[in-house]
């Protein structure tokens, strides 16, 4: 969608629409030099008396600025981008704004959510019009003290001017701004006119951060609190027998022991009694299902992709005569383990449920969703739930479930008392919600040396690729094409991971696009090109992808990266992958190092429509490549009897500060409306990392994580 410049807003619903962003936000002007600016001297803003002016905006009559962020903030940049599209509209300094976090508040705003990498895209529109709607209300309260037609005036850095040269600052007319009619034609910024979006500005919570002040979950504390460890079950599958709760409360400061469901809560007056109450805890497990392994789930998964119990999900063409007349036909089976998400800050939150209200406070990517699931989990109305937001120290979909804001609020209800639940690190790994273990079978013919058909087969733990997954490339590009999916249903608990399934499916599909290349005797990115020449943009409603955003993305990342012209001894790999509407194409650059595969550098061209600010888009592109590299690299878990074989990072491996590579990030220029960052940059790095592993090695790499298959080749090769 190009970016436009004119909006209708209907007054009764400016509020509310404003919110469809999913986060205005309130900027600390003494962390804003990085917009290139002096900032101003401090200003003490709690001394100031700020007039409301709308759910996102207040103004003080010295015309500094509050902007409310409704969105949870994990690190995706949120708070300081969104607020950034207000303050561009509204024109007003950026060393004049604040930044808050908001409440969930369900009446004022709309998609309170941290996931899918949507905020931006979603907030683009309303939080423009939030600030041009404000702005315009603004120049009409000027020009009625004036005496002058509003068309006659303008505005710019926060200061009104009229044509006879008179002025007047925001703070000056708030007062009147905040009662006027709200203008149902409003008229936004070009790109041309942008003086804040596009511009490099400073994490917002930056000094805070750095400096230790309590922005997180954790850091929460409350009058009378308990801090709460939960015995779970030790495998999935099992559940209490019986138990003996006398040497944990034998432990000094444990204060209570509580049974709810099959956990058990030891509450305490800090989080060392309560951790060292839970191991004290002697619990009789017996089993309540079945103890699964990842040995059956790999002969389950395979059973799927040898059977013929499938759901098609998109089919074009006929794929079965296609292959029937093939001179080729190439097929590899791919597979991933499942992966917790290990966030830095492991799961948290508070609750205090009274006979007056429910007060919750933590880190959640969806909280209006979690308020919801509290109040039918204790009989609760929803109007007595009020949630407060932290910022999260990690999420990557793990915090978008709020089991840990459940147990926090059941436990509060049964104790009547303040608490709060820490998980420890085994905690989060040993009964948490994992990216589900999946294999992915791919086959393509080739006849006349020509790509014909193309069958993708995903079999999955508990639940399959989302909807839009079988449009994307290389939906419409090949004649005969089909999709078809299976999952087995487990009873460990999974959900939603970084770049859920594109995660893993990026990989597979771009490997396997190399080995068609080299079959097909052309060059990787060549092949991509000539198959979206196949592609007309529009012409398939179901296509999620545009060709053309594609191949202007694939041709910018092989000019930056060298594409074919390195120097001795650099080998490349290339993947190029459409997801949460922005399209990415990565170039990995590797050395051998006593023969083994040393990643140096990764170059990634991005389309993601106008970049609200370059060095929070910057961080988390080259953040999602890391991820991306680290986890396909050695990123492996499996259970036995029901119960993961790794707890904490003592042998769970991520990837190390050594081992990160250069990442030099270039973005599409265009006018096109803003679309997700905060997980587009994951998917094509595996690929691209195989492919490069292959062109130095010729190892053809099918298994994540690829440390395994490199060690089977090269006993050296060290994990």
């Amino acid at each position: 969608m190009e970016n436009q410049n004119k909006f209708t807003l209907s007054r009764r619903n400016f509020i509310r629409t404003s919110a469809l962003a999913s986060g205005g936000l309130l900027i600390g002007f003494n962390f804003l030099t990085s917009c290139g600016e002096t900032a101003a001297p401090p200003v003490d803003i709690t001394k100031l008396d700020f007039k409301d002016f709308n759910a996102f905006i207040k103004i003080a009559e010295n015309g500094y600025v509050t902007i409310f962020s409704p969105n949870p903030e994990i690190g995706q940049g949120v708070k300081t981008s969104m607020p950034m599209i207000i303050a561009e509209e509204l024109d007003v300094p950026w060393n004049h704004v604040s930044v808050e976090q908001g409440a969930l508040d369900t009446t004022n705003f709309s998609r309170q959510v941290a996931g899918g990498s949507q905020s931006i895209r979603f907030g683009w529109d309303a939080l423009r019009q939030t600030g041009a709607t404000a702005k315009q209300m603004l120049i009409n309260a000027a020009a009625a003290k004036w005496g002058v037609e509003a068309s006659t005036c303008s505005a710019s850095n926060g200061i009104i001017k009229n044509s006879n040269g008179d002025e007047l600052g925001y703070g000056d007319v708030v007062n009147e701004a905040a009662h006027l009619e709200v203008p149902e034609d409003v008229t936004l910024k070009t790109t041309k006119d942008y003086k804040i979006i596009g511009k490099d500005a400073i994490n917002v919570d930056m000094n805070a951060i750095i400096t230790g002040k309590p922005l997180f979950g954790l850091d929460y504390v409350a009058e009378n609190m308990s801090y709460v460890s939960v015995m779970r079950p030790p495998a999935f599958g099992q559940k209490i027998n019986t138990f003996d709760d006398t040497a944990a409360k034998a432990v000094n400061g444990v204060s209570e022991v509580v049974q709810f469901g099959d956990k058990i809560a030891v509450l305490a007056s800090n989080t060392w009694a309560a951790m060292k109450g839970k191991k004290a805890l002697k619990v009789q497990w017996i089993n309540d299902s079945n103890l699964e392994n990842t040995a059956d789930h790999d002969a389950e998964l395979f059973k799927i992709l040898d059977g013929k119990n499938l759901e098609i999900r998109r089919e074009d063409g006929n794929v079965k005569q296609a292959f029937a007349e093939a001179d080729k036909v190439l097929e590899r089976t791919y597979e991933s383990p499942f992966l917790p998400h290990n966030c830095m800050e492991p799961m948290n939150f508070y609750a205090n449920v009274t006979a007056d209200k429910v007060h919750l406070v933590g880190p959640i990517q969806t909280p209006a969703g979690t308020a919801r699931r509290i109040a039918d989990l204790i009989n609760r109305s929803e109007e007595d739930i009020h949630l407060e937001m932290t910022r999260m120290g990690g999420g990557f979909g793990r915090r978008l479930y709020g089991d840990f804001a459940l147990e926090a609020a059941e436990i509060s209800n049964l104790t009547k008392q303040p608490v709060k639940v820490i998980f420890s690190r085994e905690d989060d790994m040993a009964a948490g919600i994992y990216r589900p273990a999946i294999k992915y079978r791919i086959a393509a013919s080739i006849k006349d040396g020509n790509v014909t058909g193309y069958h993708l087969k995903e079999a999955a733990i508990n639940s399959n690729m989302y909807g839009l997954i079988p449009h994307f490339f290389p939906a419409g590009a090949i004649k005969n094409y089909k999709v078809e999916s299976g999952n087995y249903q487990s009873n460990i608990t999974t959900g939603a991971w970084r770049a859920p399934y594109t995660n893993f499916l990026a990989f597979a599909e771009q490997s396997f696009f190399d080995e068609l290349a080299e079959l097909l005797e052309t060059d990787p990115i060549q092949l991509r090109l000539d198959l979206l020449k196949n592609v007309k943009d529009g012409e398939d409603p179901n296509i999620q992808y545009s060709a053309k955003r594609m191949t202007d993305t694939i041709n910018l990342v092989a000019q930056k990266s060298n594409w074919g012209n390195t120097k001795d001894g650099i080998y490349q790999g290339f993947a190029a992958y459409y997801s949460h509407n922005t399209h990415v194409a990565e170039v990995v650059d590797i050395t051998l190092k006593n023969g083994l595969p040393l990643v140096e550098k990764v170059t990634v061209a991005v389309d993601c429509g106008i970049v609200v600010n370059p060095t929070g888009a910057k961080n988390q592109v080259e953040g999602g490549v890391i991820d991306g590299i680290g986890h396909a690299m050695y990123g492996d878990f499996s259970f036995e009897n029901g119960q993961p074989q790794d707890v904490n990072f003592n042998t769970y491996r991520l990837i190390r500060m050594k081992e990160t590579p250069i990442v030099e990030t270039y973005f599409v220029d265009n006018n096109l409306s803003p679309t997700g960052l905060g997980e587009p940059g994951l998917p094509p790095a595996g690929g691209a990392l195989a492919n490069a592993i292959k062109a130095a090695t010729g190892q053809i790499l099918t298994k994540q994580p690829f440390v395994k298959t490199l060690q089977k080749h090269d006993a050296s090769f060290k994990a």
